[in-house]
């Protein structure tokens, strides 16, 4: 029996592919309310919900984060005004860079993934250490879960960063600037629902989460 998202993200799928049309603040002034009481609170919802699975599946405290819909055009050349997608993001709780779980509903995807995003300074230089020392049981536990690495996040390095080797066996892992494991959900996921759905991604992600928070313990 389906937990009732199903009709969430069904109305997010349709009310983005118009958004993505007319993205204009005329289109979203008539269809705030829409929005607002078929997606972005039900999200919302979601989101309190599967902290607490995420909390039991780990161990850890998780706290949701539901994306705004307005862009931050500041800084950028593409000025429309409003985001086409609903993105999610579950994290550890304060500022340190530790591993986060992410979803994401548009009317091109629905995807669910976990990862390490933000690579700066001192955390890129963890994660290389981490790679140097244990890529090869990263990598294990990817292939374990059927993992594919996320495009998410910034292009990759062209070269190995120094002080490690051109041939080091974990090279393209080395050369990211972020690293995040994704997947689509399933056919047929409306069945038993979305927050099951997401449940059932979590466990084959959660060998390379757990390599990741001993990396990245906050």
């Amino acid at each position: 029996m389906s937990d009732g998202f199903a009709d969430m993200i069904h109305a997010a799928i349709g009310f983005f592919a118009k958004l993505k049309a007319d993205n204009t603040r005329d289109f979203f002034e008539a269809h705030k309310a829409f929005y607002t009481g078929e997606i972005r609170k039900p999200a919302e919802l979601m989101a309190d919900l599967f902290a607490e699975d995420l909390a039991r599946a780990t161990g850890k405290a998780h706290g949701p984060k539901v994306f705004r819909i307005h862009r931050d055009v500041r800084f950028s050349k593409d000025k429309t005004p409003y985001n086409a997608h609903l993105h999610i993001l579950w994290s550890r709780p304060g500022t340190a860079v530790t591993p986060a779980w992410f979803f994401g509903a548009a009317p091109e995807y629905l995807t669910f993934g976990m990862g390490v995003m933000g690579l700066e300074k001192d955390a890129l230089a963890r994660y290389r250490r981490m790679v140097d020392d244990d890529g090869d049981a990263l990598t294990a536990a990817m292939a374990q879960g059927g993992l594919s690495l996320s495009d998410w996040g910034p292009d990759p390095l062209k070269r190995v960063p120094k002080p490690y080797a051109e041939d080091h066996p974990q090279a393209e892992l080395l050369k990211r600037k972020a690293f995040a494991v994704s997947t689509s959900l399933p056919d047929g996921w409306e069945n038993a629902g979305l927050l099951p759905a997401l449940n059932a991604l979590v466990q084959p992600m959660l060998p390379v989460w757990r390599i990741l928070d001993a990396a990245f313990p906050g």
